[in-house]
């Protein structure tokens, strides 16, 4: 070891600790410690040993091609958790060095090992009055044993490279390239009593205030948000009491947690801290008067509040254990069966029987409601959704596999809606595909009709034909009730059936060599989850369990919750329908435009005035996006970057999925190229050859589905759609993220 640098420093080593070196919450430990005041023992691994580990592990040109992929600015959220994760898995499978190892033994044996640790972060620049890390890099308690700790010790180290913390940072301006972690590792000091002080109130400075919250139990419990803390606010000067607020627990007996002697020990302590370090704390600590222990100490976080807000948001990102478990008992156990409900009773609405006036209190109601689910989806949806992101973490950390995405397995065989939707496809895609008969009058009804044919009216004629025709008519009424009362691109998918009936078509059709060849994954779900379970060992089995179930929920509600609320739309354009007919019959409405929601005020309006005034519905027409011709060096890229989504080569023509008149138009073996494949376009992927998508992320359903049929497919591709076009040549590279555009450069050698 260089004496130079060292790797590893005491807290109560001599002399000034320097925070590049040891972090911020380290130096202020070490200054406390060196103060006289009561902190847990413990020793620091420096920024030193956080370069030696990168290095020797070859993990830092790993991260810049990561980080370096696309600019940060350019990527979503969710393609930036999914680098975060890779990153997680780098540290998680490379090792200590001998010398680390050695290092951290030798320090561990001052130890009692019956005793647990605490391995905190200490990033640099944590715990300052300029920026507040607070809470986005990881600390890993309870921890026991040699290999327990340098697992935390690399989990802490990785959290440098959260997504929480990267957004942070990129916020702030700062280079995540120059960021370094140090990593504290205590012993814990566990006591019946624990909380957070301020010297100052948080919420208004200037008042000579203090304020004192405590709970029973460890810190963490306050901090995690899991208990609900007693509160007193002190007056500084005179040491008394101001108020006192008890906390809402369900073992609470009403009576102060902290004796008033308790509340004067953590006072003067506050105090003392704020003159030793000339601001104003906010300190975390346990025990009683006698016994009291400061764990953590930092300035107060209100002099940049704009910047406290975001890290706020970006914690709510990744929602703790106990967040997420209610919320999977409420949306699955209220909100889910509501908002079905909701749906369901809007479809058994006879709308036409209602006279105008109820019609436009029917079209409000459904405009008020949708707005209501929409509200909720973003509030607690969206949230619950990182449940899927907890198992990955979850399961990486602990079982520590090669493929960092080998959690999605753990996903398969939910009873998704879409699933249900895509097996009554497949089954009468193998019933058009076994009876030729049949397959060719629906292709000659289709030619017959183009797009603009209704169900029943399709139905008729093919039973009309002579063919056995039964069954699969049967079957298409099934998924025409069930299923496609949803919205797509702003219209009802059963006003237009000709659209999934070509894609049935093609389904039915024999499928190609490079189908045939396609790989899935081959680990089933009961595997990695004995998998886990093995790894975890029997005391956490529960917990594992816990952990899989609201992965597994958080999966399949990502995907029913869009085809739910796609309903509810879906009933509201049925509602502006009936209207618009009914205009129509009466001379007051005109146009052949496409109607949509924007249209609902003027058709409530004129439901319940008898005026004359004449609505017209516009003609829409969309905008095409430029052609760009391949043929023009230097107006079209070579090769596109993105993610990858989902291993494998094909090479096959573009086909772009940007809009509803799209979805009948697509053909087996072709490149799917879209914004993002929604939940009610899912039934294509199968029949595409390789996915090109704009949103990134390895969570989305593209993704997912893509991995599940081992079907190429590169993600996060800015401005696929609009570079690509239908019918360009283009190889999808799913192992490195790449779609080449134009033919492969092994078929120009010949």
């Amino acid at each position: 070891m260089d004496p130079g640098r060292p790797l590893l420093i005491p807290l109560d080593a001599p002399g000034v600790p320097d925070d590049r070196i040891v972090g911020g919450k380290a130096a202020k430990l070490a200054q406390l410690m060196r103060a006289g005041f009561a902190v847990p023992r413990g020793f620091c691994l420096t920024t030193w040993a956080y370069e030696a580990f990168v290095i020797d592990a070859e993990i830092t040109a790993a991260i810049s091609m990561e980080l370096g992929r696309k600019s940060m600015d350019g990527m979503r959220w969710e393609e930036i958790w999914d680098a975060a994760l890779r990153i997680r898995s780098m540290f998680l499978a490379q090792p200590l060095s001998r010398q680390l190892r050695e290092t951290v033994r030798e320090s561990l044996q001052l130890f009692n090992s019956s005793v647990p640790l605490a391995i905190r972060s200490s990033a640099i620049g944590e715990d300052s009055a300029g920026h507040s890390f607070a809470g986005l890099h990881e600390s890993i308690i309870g921890v026991r044993g040699e290999r327990a700790v340098e697992d935390a010790v690399r989990l802490v180290w990785a959290s440098l490279w959260s997504d929480a913390a990267l957004l942070y940072r990129q916020e702030l301006g700062l280079d995540p390239a120059r960021s370094r972690m140090a990593v504290v590792v205590q012993e814990m000091v566990n006591s019946d009593r624990s909380g957070v002080a301020f010297a100052r109130d948080p919420r208004d400075m200037r008042k000579d205030h203090a304020i004192i919250e405590s709970v029973p139990g460890p810190c963490s419990l306050l901090v995690d948000g899991l208990v609900d803390p007693d509160r007193w606010e002190m007056n500084r000067a005179t040491r008394g009491v101001v108020a006192w607020l008890p906390g809402q627990r369900e073992d609470s007996d009403n009576k102060p947690l902290l004796e008033p002697q308790d509340l004067q020990t953590i006072l003067q302590t506050l105090l003392s801290v704020e003159q030793l370090f000339r601001w104003s704390p906010d300190m975390e600590w346990t025990g009683r008067s006698d016994s009291l222990t400061v764990l953590q100490a930092r300035p107060i976080a209100t002099a940049v509040p704009d910047e406290d807000e975001k890290r706020s948001w970006y914690l709510t990102l990744r929602p703790n254990d106990a967040r997420l478990k209610e919320l999977r008992q409420r949306i699955t156990g209220q909100l889910i069966p509501e908002l079905a409900a909701a749906g369901e009773t809007f479809a058994a609405e006879q709308l036409e029987l209602l006279d105008n006036h109820q019609l436009a209190d029917a079209i409000e109601k459904r405009s008020q409601t949708l707005a209501r689910w929409k509200k909720i989806y973003w509030d607690e949806f969206i949230p619950f959704a990182h449940g899927v992101r907890r198992l990955a973490t979850y399961y990486n950390d602990a079982v520590q596999p090669d493929d960092p995405y080998e959690f999605v397995g753990l996903l398969r065989d939910q009873a998704l809606l879409a699933a249900q939707r895509n097996n009554v496809i497949s089954e009468l895609a193998r019933q058009l595909g076994s009876n030729h008969a049949l397959r060719t009058a629906v292709e000659e009804l289709l030619a017959k009709h183009v797009s603009s044919i209704q169900w029943p009216t399709f139905r008729d004629e093919l039973l009309k034909g002579g063919i056995a025709a039964d069954e699969f008519v049967q079957g298409f009424d099934d998924l025409h009730e069930r299923f496609l009362d949803v919205t797509f691109d702003d219209e009802r998918l059963r006003d237009r059936p000709g659209r999934l009936l070509s894609n049935l078509v093609e389904l039915s059709q024999p499928s190609s060599a490079s189908e045939s060849h396609r790989v899935s994954p081959s680990n089933c779900s009961l595997e990695l989850e004995e998998k886990l379970l093995a790894a975890v060992g029997l005391e956490r089995r529960a917990e594992a369990m816990d952990v899989i179930e609201t992965g597994r929920v958080s999966w399949r509600l990502r995907d029913d919750d869009n085809l739910l609320v796609a309903r509810l739309e879906s009933q509201c354009l049925r509602a502006l329908d009936v209207a618009a007919k009914r205009l129509r019959k009466l001379g007051r409405l005109t146009g052949n435009g496409h109607l949509n929601d924007s249209y609902l005020v003027l058709l409530v309006r004129a439901l319940r005035e008898s005026s004359t005034d004449l609505i017209t519905i516009a003609d829409s027409i969309k905008s095409e996006k430029p052609q760009l011709s391949l043929t023009s060096p230097g107006q079209t890229p070579r090769q596109l970057i993105g993610q990858p989504a989902s291993p494998g080569l094909a090479t096959g023509k573009v086909r772009r999925v940007s809009g509803r008149d799209d979805l009948g138009m697509f053909r087996r073996g072709e490149i799917l190229v879209c914004d993002a494949i929604q939940p009610t376009m899912t039934h294509l992927v199968p029949l595409s050859g390789g996915i090109v998508e704009r949103r990134g992320g390895m969570l989305i359903h593209g993704a997912i589905i893509a991995r599940e049929l081992g079907i190429p497919c590169v993600n996060g591709v800015r401005d696929a759609a609009a570079i690509l076009q239908n019918g360009d040549l283009v190889t999808v590279d799913g192992h490195l993220g790449i779609v080449t555009i134009g033919a492969a450069d092994f078929d120009l050698e010949f």
